[in-house]
Order: structure tokens, then C-alpha cells, then sequence
């Protein structure tokens, strides 16, 4: 068999890229070990959060497939930091763990030019430092234009529990043996990652009287742009909130040394942003408290999902640790937590269209790239299959601006900086997080989409429709004043004034902290014929116009210095009197543009001074 494209793995990364590849028109594969797990959610029930929301909508925009999927799955949804600033809004869902990976696998099955393939991927054909292909354990051989490898946590997975492990992947899965082994002789640098998952509890043990509910948002949310619903408001689940307690720290400390991690036990290096229970009281011992969410995991069995309380002790232990929660006194633990150790690659090796620097037409994307989380995962993925079609087709790479994308961040994080322990995407890891929000994914990505061939033309013109009419609504705004006719009651008790100055445009007047445009529109001082993302979209525009227009500046410098390309074939052992550090950082990243080199930790701004000399003088000698 021979295919354009073959994804190895079905999880989230995966089910992106394959359906990426597809859409775009090539024969594609995606092999896995096990088709009941594509779409699979191992660890937390969720799709969302933090930043990883924003993800989420960014993948939607392009036109993939985890936002409309989560919205057809979930059983809660509501919106994080509502009560903050729009840089740092994001969606998180409640995503049932039985419909959401069914609704993934039907969306793939009927996605043409993609075949599904089970089978256990144990070595890689290579010719000429070019991918051609993979041998499966049975040792047939499938042949590929261009690969992707997206394969988790399954590396030679390793499951720990106390000084107990077994050899296995998430779920008693069978675990990859050979593949990285088989990278690690083709030149990747292997590292070893650990991260881990809490334990399921009973859900008919639990005394949810002693516990604070968390309900979902009392307004439709969506994860997909065209805010197709999926669900009724008041069918949502509730979840519950508890916190640790003086004697869940006490059991803990009293253990440690049981733990995987603090017994020796463990070889992988964990995530800092999604730590064990026992390294958050190990690490914060002034917290008296931890915070931890009791989440259904579907409405089609009873298991709750302890968010926060993951772990790598004993069994008998965590009986202990589960009984000194409140309200889970006599909860009855059906999965006990453990840690999972597996092998990546060291991102340092990756171009940012995510090819590998080893082997040409190889990408990865997902786990394997050190990154945690569903969401980072499936980010990788929609770009690493559309950069494995653009290959094959001789094109221009597909890369996210560090202004464009939280995507885009995440890639050149990894690329530029590296990782040693599993990355978290941080809403404080973008620099221009005002302009990623939420609500502007699709005037910023969508084109792109389009572009692909991700996009409907219909979807498109409805982005072309509302980027006219936000236009329109910023010019009637400024074309037409306050004046004695339209200032009401309700306008001035609002300000809290007797009486106003006339003359000012509508532009000027919303900037005012007291004045909303919701409040113009309930007034009948602006017309109400627009949808409300257009107005959302003007009035946090006018709003925060100040500190968005700051950040429009730093972006100018940013592709000033993107555009400046370091040539591939540079030999930095002949840029006289760089700093040793930055020359042997420098010769590690093989950055493509100064910007990136200019965010190389350990190269400071005289090493790249003298880099742009030589650039210049041995490059552009006509400039």
C-alpha cells in the first residue's frame, strides 16, 4: 500500500492531522494500535481552559475538528475569567468521555481520502535521509510521501504506582518497544517525560452535601465560530469543588518517600504546571489548602474524575489520601492514580513547520514533542498535516506568527527554547495575548483556513461579511455625536452626571469606563442590526484600543526582524567573537530568522548585533 500522508497514532494530534491532510486533498492513513482509542481522552474529561480554550477556537478557525467535536459532546461549558479582561478569556468544556471520542472516530470515517488502519507501528522506512514509509509489527511495510508521527504517551510507556510499574500505555494498552529506539539510532535526541492522572471514584459513595457546587454558564457558549448550539443550558451537569485538608498533607508527608517521584522510583521529568498533589504540598508548603474539582467523566457510567489530585503513591495510600476529603470519606476508588513515563524528542530538532531537522518529510506533532495536553496536542497537529501536504507539494511552509496564534507561540516555544519537562501553553507565555483572544480567532486565522481548502466558501464570506460590517459600525461610531436628542436619563443617572458637553463623536464617548455598548444599543443611540460579535468585536477594539495599538507597535519590530532570514547553510563557528554560550545555542537551534535567534536564551543583544553584521557582509554584500 502506498499513501501521500500517514499519521501514525489516533489521539488528538492525529485526528487533526490526518483530517487536515485529507480535506487538503491527499491519500491519507492514519494507522493506530487500537481504533476504539482515537480521540481518547486518557486524563482529564475536559476540552479547554486556560489558554488551552483559546487553542481550542484557534483550531476551529483553521477549520479542524476538536472545537465542533467538544461542542457535540460536552455536558458543561462556561467561560473562565468573565469577570477579567478579554486577553485571557477562554472556553473550557465538560466533554463526555464516551461521545466525544465516538463523535471524533464518525467524523474521521467520514472524512474522504482518509483510511483508518489498526496496527502497531514498530519501525520507519528511510531512504537518502527522506522518509518513505513504516513497517508495522507484523512486518508490513505501508509507503508514504510524507509522515507524521503523533504518538502520546505510548513510547516505551512505563505505568508507576508507588515502587510498583508495569510496562504499559495509558489504560493496560499495549506500549510502543521499538520505535523509539529506532529514532534514537536515526539521530533524535530521545528525553524521558513523566506526567500522570488522578483516581475515578464511585460517584454513588460520594457525600456531594459537604461539597460546593460548579455549575456551567447560564448562556450559550460554543467552541465552533458559526455558534452552532448542541445542548440545552439547563440540562448541564453540575460539578463540585473541594479542597485538601490538614490531614490530606499530613498523609502525604508522612509517605512521600512511597511516592513515585520522591522514592527514586521515577526517571521522567513531570509538567511544573500540572503538578502531583504530593509536589504542590511539597512545593507550596505555606498553602493550607489545594483546590481540587470532582468531574463527571460521562453521563453513561459513574466514575468522577478528581481534577487535581493526581498522583504516583501507593494504592493503600491513596485510599487515605481520597478518605480525607471532605464528602469522600467512604468513597470507593474505582481506578487508582499513577504516573506514566514515555519518551519524546527534543523539540530543538524540529523546523517550525514542525518537520523534523533529521529527516526530511518526517513531522511530528503532539507528546512526542514534549508538550502536554489535548489541546497542544491537536494545535501541533491541523499544522503539522497541512505543512506535510505543502511539502509534498513543493510549498511555502505553513507557520504561525507569535502575533497570529497561541498555536504559533507554542511551536516556536518549543523550537526556539526547547523543553524539559512537559509544556503547558500559559496565557502568559504571549507576549501580544491581547491581540490572541477568545472572540478574534476567526478574523485571524480563518483565512488561512480558507486558503487550504479548510474552509467552506460560505464560511469564508460570512468572515468577509462581518469584517465589512465592523467597519461600518467603527465609521458610524464616528461619524455621528452625542447630542441633546439622544443623551437619556438612563445615560446620564449611569455616568452620575446632571448634564453632558454635546459634540463628542459615539467613538470617543464608548471609551468611557461607565459606558457600554450594550448600554447605546438598549438606548437606541446606535441601531441594532448587526450580530453581537460585531458589536463585541468594536467595542473591546475602542475599549482597549490604547494597549492594543502598543501591541500592534512591538509586533512591527517582531516582523522586522522576521523578515531578516538567517540563511540555512551558516556555519557560526566563523562568526568571530560571539559569545561561546550563544554560538553553541545558536549552532543547537539553527534559528531561520533573527527574531527567532533574538529569543534563543543565552543570546544577548551584542551577539546578535555582531550576527547581522556578518549576515550582511558575508550574505547581502549588494545591500
Amino acid at each position: 500500500m502506498k499513501y501521500d500522508v500517514i499519521v501514525v497514532g489516533g489521539g488528538h494530534a492525529g485526528c487533526e492531522a490526518s483530517h487536515a491532510a485529507a480535506i487538503m486533498g491527499k491519500k491519507t492513513a492514519l494507522v493506530t494500535a487500537n481504533i476504539k482509542n482515537i480521540g481518547d481522552m486518557p486524563c482529564n474529561p475536559s476540552i479547554g481552559g486556560t489558554a488551552k480554550g483559546i487553542i481550542v477556537r484557534d483550531i476551529d478557525a483553521l477549520g479542524g475538528l476538536m472545537g465542533i467535536v467538544a461542542d457535540k459532546s460536552h455536558f458543561q461549558i462556561k467561560m473562565l475569567n468573565n469577570g477579567k479582561g478579554p486577553a485571557v478569556r477562554s472556553l473550557r468544556a465538560q466533554a463526555d468521555k464516551v461521545t466525544y471520542p465516538k463523535i471524533m472516530l464518525e467524523s474521521l470515517q467520514n472524512t474522504k481520502n482518509l483510511d483508518i488502519i489498526e496496527g502497531m507501528v514498530e519501525d520507519l522506512i528511510v531512504e537518502n535521509n527522506t522518509i518513505k514509509g513504516i513497517v508495522l509489527e507484523d512486518n508490513k511495510k505501508i509507503l508514504c510521501k510524507a509522515l507524521i508521527l503523533t504518538t502520546g504517551t505510548y513510547l516505551r510507556s512505563k505505568i508507576l504506582i508507588g515502587d510498583k510499574n508495569k510496562l504499559e500505555g495509558p489504560h493496560g494498552e499495549r506500549r510502543s518497544k521499538y520505535l523509539s529506539k529506532k529514532l534514537k539510532e536515526l539521530g533524535f535526541d530521545i528525553i524521558r517525560l513523566k506526567t500522570g492522572t488522578p483516581q475515578r471514584i464511585d460517584k454513588k459513595t460520594i457525600d456531594f452535601s459537604k461539597l460546593k457546587e460548579e455549575l456551567g454558564d447560564n448562556e450559550y457558549l460554543t467552541f465552533n465560530i458559526e455558534n452552532e448550539v448542541f445542548y440545552n443550558i439547563e440540562e448541564q451537569e453540575k460539578c463540585h469543588l473541594v479542597y485538601t485538608t490538614e490531614k490530606t498533607h499530613k498523609i502525604i508527608n508522612d509517605n512521600l518517600n512511597k511516592s513515585a517521584m520522591y522514592g527514586g522510583y521515577a526517571e521522567g521529568v513531570g509538567p511544573r504546571y500540572c503538578p502531583s498533589i504530593e509536589d504542590k504540598i511539597v512545593r507550596f508548603k505555606d498553602k493550607e489548602r489545594h483546590q481540587l474539582f470532582l468531574e463527571p467523566e460521562s453521563k453513561y457510567y459513574d466514575d468522577i474524575y478528581i481534577q487535581g489530585f493526581s498522583t504516583s503513591m501507593p494504592e493503600e495510600v491513596q485510599e487515605q489520601m481520597v478518605h480525607s476529603l471532605p464528602g469522600l470519606e467512604n468513597a470507593k476508588i474505582l481506578k487508582y492514580a499513577y504516573a506514566i513515563e514515555y519518551d519524546a524528542i527534543n523539540p530543538l530538532q524540529l523546523k517550525p513547520s514542525l518537520e523534523t531537522k533529521v529527516i526530511d518529510n518526517l513531522f511530528t506533532a503532539g507528546q512526542i514533542n514534549g508538550t502536554s495536553g489535548y489541546e497542544e496536542a491537536a494545535g501541533q497537529g491541523i499544522v503539522a498535516g497541512i505543512n506535510a501536504v505543502r511539502k509534498i507539494d513543493n510549498k511555502k511552509a505553513f507557520v504561525l506568527k507569535r502575533n497570529e496564534s497561541y498555536i504559533g507561540v507554542l511551536i516556536d516555544d518549543l523550537i526556539t527554547k526547547g523543553t524539559k519537562e512537559p509544556y503547558r501553553m500559559l496565557t502568559s507565555r504571549a507576549e501580544f495575548r491581547l491581540l490572541l483572544r477568545h472572540d478574534n480567532a476567526d478574523l485571524r486565522l480563518r483565512k488561512y483556513g480558507y486558503e487550504f481548502g479548510l474552509i467552506s466558501k460560505e464560511k469564508y464570506d460570512k468572515l468577509i461579511e462581518k469584517e465589512e460590517n465592523i467597519n461600518k459600525l467603527i465609521n458610524y461610531l464616528k461619524d455621528n455625536k452625542i447630542n441633546k436628542k439622544n443623551i437619556t436619563p438612563v445615560i446620564l443617572n449611569v455616568m452620575n452626571i446632571d448634564s453632558i458637553e454635546t459634540g463628542t463623536n459615539l467613538y470617543m464617548f464608548l471609551k468611557r469606563p461607565e459606558i457600554s455598548i450594550d448600554l447605546l444599543l438598549k438606548e437606541n443611540i446606535i441601531p441594532e442590526i448587526y450580530d453581537k460579535e460585531v458589536y463585541n468585536q468594536v467595542e473591546i477594539f475602542i475599549k482597549y484600543e490604547g494597549y492594543i495599538n502598543k501591541e500592534l507597535k512591538e509586533v512591527e519590530k517582531l516582523l522586522k526582524l522576521e523578515s531578516k532570514q538567517i540563511p540555512n547553510d551558516i556555519d557560526y563557528d566563523k562568526v568571530h567573537n560571539l559569545a561561546s554560550e550563544a554560538r553553541q545555542k545558536l549552532k543547537n537551534v539553527m534559528p531561520t530568522t533573527m527574531a527567532q535567534a533574538a529569543r534563543i536564551s543565552g543570546v544577548n543583544p551584542s551577539d546578535l548585533s555582531i550576527l547581522s553584521i556578518y549576515l550582511k557582509k558575508e550574505y547581502n554584500k549588494n545591500e
